[in-house]
């Protein structure tokens, strides 16, 4: 296993893994922010395709800034590497809550529902579809909200991206690659829903071919849950996309006016307090409970079998054995016991990581790294399923670069993640070791300085992405200026507080950077500098916003 680690930040734990990665907690080192850190494997890292997908997730989640999505704090890429540093969700999959209680009260199942769809109303605002909403991919928090994480093999509306996706929960045209459009995603939502209400999927199957007819001609199995909500299940789980809801915001009207009819007005309240009552019993399985600030951590890891590698072009069934389950819970036990006699496993030189490719997801008034508010998801491997589940990508390239994550010590989930084949997940406790310290490196020289992708998101929006380019891995400080005015060809007045970041450890970073404009200019403008000041005095870019019409 790769001991490469993101710099500037400490590691305690593993949350969890898979064979398409894992996610670790870990502490950002000068702002204190606790974040979960999802790595590439190691074998998927040597693979491009699975680079350029894992890649592209990170830019999305740059660019979908929504509370009921675990938001991105930064992408860093290296030789040796990459990884996706975001938001820690103190929370467990609901996977886990159906593990111990399915199934679940149709109140607690509708504010479940409600809180994922509005992350998928986000998303799909955007113009994004999610492609696998599961219970693996919903973090449910002790007071009964709920965020969706996990948007690996996430397109855009209309895009054809072949078939991918979890069978128990993907759509009829899912089945058949067509382009993808947010009626899917209302499709899985449903069948997730289905099986918090009754507590098992909406259809079963003994293979894919068997599980993927079901999906596509067998009846909807509305009678098996509440009357109140069958009106719900019917449209989600309809096999033509146009007779589901166009969009996840559609569907959430449906179902505040299911719910109210149903169950009465305080449906919300009393599903809330649901939730948080289960969540009790899962209270030992959430990040903050699992982490400790007596000593200083760092990150023991154990392996019971190599993770396999994805294969191309043909989708497999991942089936877990008994003994592996059993030797992952009988091993987190032992290491409770030796956690404070391991040793260190190994402190890469991060000034040696060169060629590197840095994201970061800035918001207006932030300078670099998470901020002290932060609250947080975990997302991690595939987990154990015995029926034909597991997740379909039979793409060359691979569609899902880093599993689903969710933060279950004792028992792993029973759900297979988006890819044909997986490793078991394992939950080693934290370790302590001595710090260790390194000489900084020397300010780089800055080679260039390119802003690209400047567009207006929303009325008073915009987002860019600026690209640096240095030629050593010393510190380097970014600003990014925004203005408006009325003339084309001129930077206008300066708009808001310039955004400020510190990089170290790499030669290259990429940074999506959001802004909020006050001014009322036709024209938007933005422009990058850096300390020390490039070769090319760094750079800008304009654009007419839709405000205006110049003829």
């Amino acid at each position: 296993m790769s001991t490469w680690a993101v710099p500037g930040y400490t590691e305690s734990l593993e949350l969890g893994s898979g064979a398409s990665g894992r996610v670790v907690l870990a502490v950002h080192e000068d702002t204190g922010t606790p974040v979960a850190v999802k790595y590439l494997s190691e074998s998927l890292h040597t693979r491009p395709g699975f680079v350029h997908d894992f890649r592209a997730e990170a830019r999305l989640l740059a660019g979908l800034d929504s509370p009921y999505v675990a938001g991105l704090y930064e992408y860093v890429e290296s030789p040796d590497g990459a990884a996706i540093v975001m938001e820690l969700v103190d929370g467990a999959s609901l996977r886990s809550v159906l593990t111990r209680q399915a199934p679940i009260e149709p109140e607690a199942a509708l504010v479940l529902l409600k809180g994922s769809l509005l992350g998928l109303a986000d998303a799909h605002r955007l113009g994004v579809v999610h492609r696998d909403y599961k219970p693996e991919n919903v973090l449910v928090m002790p007071d009964g909200a709920s965020k969706l994480v996990d948007f690996g093999i996430a397109v855009s509306t209309g895009e054809s991206a072949g078939v991918a996706g979890t069978p128990s929960y993907m759509a009829p045209e899912q089945w058949t690659g067509a382009p993808a459009s947010p009626a899917g995603d209302v499709y899985a939502a449903t069948a997730t829903f289905f099986e918090c209400l009754t507590g098992h999927k909406p259809y079963a199957g003994d293979n894919l071919a068997e599980l993927a007819l079901h999906h596509v001609d067998s009846p909807v199995p509305f009678e098996e849950v509440p009357e109140a909500v069958r009106p719900l299940v019917l449209r989600g789980l309809a096999k033509s996309p146009a007779e589901r809801p166009e969009h996840a915001e559609a569907f959430v009207a449906e179902l505040e006016a299911a719910a109210v009819g149903g169950y009465g007005p305080d449906w919300e309240e009393r599903g809330r307090a649901g939730l948080a009552a289960l969540m009790v019993l899962l209270a030992l399985l959430l990040p903050s409970a699992r982490s400790r600030t007596e000593s200083t951590t760092d990150l023991a890891r154990t392996v019971l079998r190599p993770a396999p590698v994805r294969g191309a072009g043909r989708a497999r069934a991942w089936r877990p054995t008994l003994p592996g389950v059993l030797v992952a819970v009988v091993a987190a036990l032992l290491l409770v016991l030796l956690a404070h006699g391991l040793p260190r496993g190994g402190n890469p030189d991060t000034a040696q990581a060169a060629q590197a490719l840095a994201t970061t997801s800035a918001r207006p008034g932030v300078t670099s790294g998470p901020t002290a508010s932060a609250t947080a998801t975990a997302t991690a491997g595939p987990s154990a399923s015995p029926d034909p589940t597991g997740s379909l990508s039979p793409s060359a390239s691979g569609s899902d670069p880093a599993a689903s994550a969710s933060a279950s010590a004792s028992a792993p989930d029973t759900t297979a993640d988006v890819t044909p084949s997986g490793g078991a997940t394992t939950t080693p406790p934290p370790t302590t070791a001595p710090p260790t310290t390194s000489a900084p490196p020397a300010a780089p020289a800055v080679k260039s300085v390119t802003v690209t992708g400047f567009r207006q998101t929303g009325p008073s929006t915009g987002t860019t992405t600026v690209t640096l380019t240095v030629d050593g891995t010393g510190p380097v400080t970014v600003t990014v200026s925004w203005y408006t005015g009325d003339t084309s060809g001129q930077l206008g007045t300066p708009d808001g507080s310039p955004q400020t970041f510190d990089r170290s450890g790499a030669t290259q970073y990429t940074l999506p950077v959001d802004h909020t404009f006050q001014g009322t200019g036709c024209y938007w403008a933005v422009q990058a500098t850096t300390t020390p000041a490039s070769a090319d005095g760094g750079a800008s870019q304009q654009l007419l916003t839709r405000r205006c019409d110049l003829r």
